[in-house]
């Protein structure tokens, strides 16, 4: 119960809001987007047998319109979830954003994936960035104008081509790789890394995703790591010189992962599907991370997130949020990261051809992309910083 208290009690640094500025929210929309190019499939290293289709354009994404015409914008949303939205946010103002993601929150249409809460709770800090007149991360207190972005792999492959993949994006600017680790024996696992590692000397930092905690439970699609796998590839990872091992064990495993925390020297990361605060509150009082992974669209947008940057610095952790599904909820992401002092690094999922970055962002006029440093210029526009090619919106609820 105190775990909760505390978790409930924990509150993000304050805004500095211009007195008596207010944004009164007139309208809430759903926009559905045209596809304009199918890609191709890549097989989910984290669930053999299925598939992510790779597109430009297509998707939908939630406006959120004040009185003044200002508009925020956050990731598409289940249509059921419209007239709540409605409902709940017309006539209130876009700077009590806390208060009405909170009252939201209980409103999520059952069988959905991600907190659609969450999309509203982006957009409505865009909105509030935008009213402001400034980018979000300088509006939470920015500690840097860029931000380094990972390579997030798609697919499992083999050691030779992932080897081969890394030296690419080495020689265009990208300064680290995640690997995921998937194989059904870990000498594979590792002659992957060790592989990769050879390639691109100690020039590229390594990090390597396990995908252990994808259900509540313990079944697992794919391999299933026991402790003994997990501890033995944490040694042999940190002798290879990786950043971190992420997700070696169970979503609720923290006693063990607490354990292996204190065994190995390698950082561990997690938290990329859990969806309450007071279960990174559990993560950090038990020492199960070094590392916490929380994500915009699992918990419950934003303002959840920031709370958590704030429980990573008093437990002097670091901060990486997962991918944020790669388009509007990634860009929230990179401005969380360039306002925490704790947090090095954004996931970004890159696995080209087919499965390059720069296609979830084609739905924007002119999205922040990665330099030929391996560096992400932050936006300077108000709010998110970005703005949807109007041209593909081919719907509008």
């Amino acid at each position: 119960m105190s775990q909760v208290r505390n978790a409930q009690s924990l509150q993000a640094p304050p805004i500095d809001v211009p007195a008596g500025k207010c944004s009164i929210i007139r309208e809430v929309r759903i926009h559905r987007l045209r596809v304009l190019e199918e890609i191709g499939e890549l097989d989910l290293a984290w669930s053999p047998g299925s598939t992510l289709m790779w597109q430009r354009g297509g998707g939908s994404f939630i406006e959120i319109v004040d009185e003044d015409g200002l508009s925020g914008i956050g990731p598409g949303i289940d249509d059921r979830l419209l007239p709540v939205l409605r409902e709940h946010l017309v006539g209130q103002d876009a700077f009590d954003v806390e208060n009405l993601s909170a009252r939201l929150r209980y409103y999520a249409p059952a069988g959905t994936y991600y907190a659609q809460v969450g999309c509203a709770d982006i957009a409505l800090w865009d909105l509030v960035g935008k009213a402001c007149g400034q980018p979000l991360y300088r509006l939470w207190g920015s500690a840097q104008d860029s931000v380094k972005p990972y390579a997030s792999m798609v697919r499992l492959s083999v050691p030779e081509e992932r080897a081969e993949m890394a030296v690419r994006l080495q020689e265009q600017g990208w300064q680290a790789i995640k690997l995921r680790l998937h194989h059904d024996k870990m000498a594979d696992d590792i002659r992957t890394v060790a592989m990769v590692r050879k390639a691109v000397g100690d020039d590229m930092v390594l990090m390597v995703d396990a995908n252990q905690a994808q259900s509540t439970g313990e079944w697992q699609p794919g391999v299933i790591w026991d402790y003994r796998r997990a501890a033995e590839t944490a040694r042999a990872l940190q002798d290879l010189g990786c950043a971190w091992l992420e997700e070696p064990r169970p979503r609720f495993a923290f006693d063990e992962l607490s354990r292996l925390s204190a065994e190995v020297e390698i950082a561990i990361a997690g938290g990329e599907s859990n969806a309450e605060l007071h279960e990174f509150v559990q993560m950090c009082e038990q020492d199960a991370y070094s590392i916490l992974q929380p994500e915009c669209l699992v918990m419950n947008g934003i303002s959840a997130l920031r709370k958590v940057g704030v429980l990573a610095e008093l437990h002097g952790k670091q901060i990486i949020p997962h991918n944020g599904y790669g388009k509007i909820g990634m860009l929230a992401h990179l401005h969380l990261v360039a306002s925490w002092r704790n947090a090095p690094y954004l996931e970004v999922v890159h696995d080209p051809p087919v499965g390059d970055y720069r296609h979830f962002l084609s739905i924007f006029d002119e999205p922040p992309l990665v330099d030929e440093k391996g560096m992400i210029a932050m936006p300077e526009s108000p709010g998110l910083g970005v703005a949807i090619n109007e041209d593909l919106i081919a719907s509008t609820l």
